[in-house]
């Protein structure tokens, strides 16, 4: 009987996905334990935006975030990813940077970490996973997926052949951030990459918004897949990965053996049931199937920030035609894969582009570095008229061609003399005031408090602002 393991990422992307990657600290703190005991493969706890929305918005400190879930699950690996060589911000950093980063996850307890590429460029991911493998932890490489003409079976196997050639990767991470695997493309992708890995675990992930996910893991897995990533129910299917409590229930029910504990995956659902109700946050549903996903293929955590930011800014009746906006700038710039920074990049242009009334007036100075190739060689031609009117209306102190970035940790030091190296990193990724702001916060609260019904009744209904408010209480 075969095992599969699971990948957790309920404390990552599934709220990335569905909650906006709002959950805190003291949401985490108290259920860690439990997350340690259900029987995961790992625990994947942040990737590079979880850094970002602790300090601009949650004013937590990431790195005690980390440090506090390790001293608490101590049995199951924490894992983290880079995001090529761009880190928390959507800009290229030094190499040296990257490095100094690797090593403050290590040092704060991570024991896997890994690299994705939104253009499969693996000279991107190695400035990650050299370092860590000279630090001794695992790794693990990604296979970014997504639906284009130069987006072929060929070259996800040419990436992975390439990864396992040039460095040592403990893992192949098939990263379908878009939810765009179907069943028929599983069947011949796994079994193509299986061939040229060799031994190396091949793990599924991808979302759920077509509705395809949780059977396009079976069919994987039934391919020679190893792993699977998901979410603890009910912060699982929508955007974000299928539910561990019902995958573990398919593959047992298929002859594969699941070491999850399930009664824990309740204790843990329920602990994240019970704060969604009280905060009013949304859960996950299964999705209905969507073909026009196929088109713009925006990722689950952008597609929840960008119907919460349409609609701040009064333009929800624009989602459509954004959506649309969307499809059409990704296939002028080239088909990038529609995962962070990329994703972003496209969205912002479609907007902008809507906006105005006239397409690529506007054009940020990340969407010119994109057509120029700073971000990495183009699996595929801008558009040349695109081309032009980027170049044309971008900004002028971007050079035509990338030149190589200096070293940047010296300098660093020498502007932050008092400060530790994780602090040095956040004020080098964030800028402004931000980090101040998030250390003026004071100390983060660990400590998560369930209200009682009474007390949660009369907090909802002076939110309402009711004049009065009548109580019948029986003795």
């Amino acid at each position: 009987m075969r095992e599969i393991p699971v990948v957790d990422t309920t404390l990552r992307d599934a709220h990335q996905c569905l909650w906006a990657t709002r959950m805190t600290t003291a949401h985490m703190l108290p259920i860690a334990e439990q997350m340690d005991r259900a029987g995961f493969q790992r625990i994947d706890l942040a990737g590079t935006i979880q850094f970002d929305v602790c300090i601009r918005y949650l004013k937590e400190d990431p790195w005690e975030r980390v440090r506090l879930m390790r001293q608490r699950i101590t049995r199951t690996p924490l894992s983290s990813f880079t995001r090529s060589k761009n880190l928390v911000s959507f800009d290229v950093v030094p190499d040296d940077i990257v490095a100094l980063w690797v090593e403050r996850l290590v040092a704060n307890g991570f024991r896997e970490v890994g690299s994705f590429d939104g253009l499969n460029d693996v000279d991107n991911m190695l400035a990650t996973l050299d370092v860590v493998g000279s630090l001794g932890v695992k790794s693990f490489g990604a296979l970014s997926y997504c639906l284009s003409p130069v987006h072929t079976d060929e070259l996800y196997v040419k990436t992975a052949a390439e990864l396992v050639a040039r460095t040592k990767v403990d893992a192949i991470w098939l990263k379908d951030a878009g939810g765009l695997l179907t069943v028929d493309r599983i069947r011949t992708l796994v079994p193509a990459v299986k061939k040229v890995i060799g031994d190396i675990p091949l793990e599924l992930h991808s979302h759920c918004m077509t509705g395809l996910a949780p059977i396009v893991y079976l069919e994987g897995i039934k391919a020679g897949a190893d792993r699977i990533h998901s979410s603890i129910a009910p912060l699982a299917n929508g955007n974000a990965q299928p539910s561990t409590q019902s995958m573990a229930r398919n593959l047992r029910a298929l002859g594969y053996k699941v070491g999850v504990d399930d009664a824990v995956l309740e204790e843990i659902g329920e602990h994240f049931r019970r704060i969604a109700e009280q905060e009013g946050k949304p859960l996950g549903t299964p999705q209905e199937y969507d073909e026009f996903h196929y088109e713009h293929q925006i990722p689950g955590g952008m597609m929840s920030n960008f119907r919460s930011q349409l609609a701040q800014a009064g333009l929800s009746h624009l989602f459509r035609k954004l959506l649309e906006e969307c499809a059409r700038v990704r296939y002028e710039l080239g088909y990038p894969i529609m995962i962070t920074p990329f994703a972003q990049l496209v969205g912002t242009q479609a907007v902008l582009n809507v906006v105005q009334g006239e397409r690529y007036r506007t054009v940020p100075d990340e969407v010119k570095k994109y057509a120029l190739g700073y971000y990495g060689k183009l699996l595929a031609p801008v558009d040349p008229d695109v081309l032009d009117r980027i170049v044309a209306n971008g900004s002028p102190k971007i050079a035509l061609k990338p030149e190589p970035l200096p070293p940047a940790v010296p300098k660093l030091r020498k502007q932050y003399p008092n400060i530790s190296d994780d602090e040095r990193l956040l004020r080098f990724m964030l800028a402004g005031s931000q980090v101040d702001e998030m250390l003026a916060a004071g100390p983060m609260v660990t400590e998560y408090a369930f209200e009682k019904p009474l007390v949660r009744l009369v907090r909802e209904l002076s939110q309402r602002r009711l004049s009065r408010i009548h109580f019948s209480v029986n003795a």
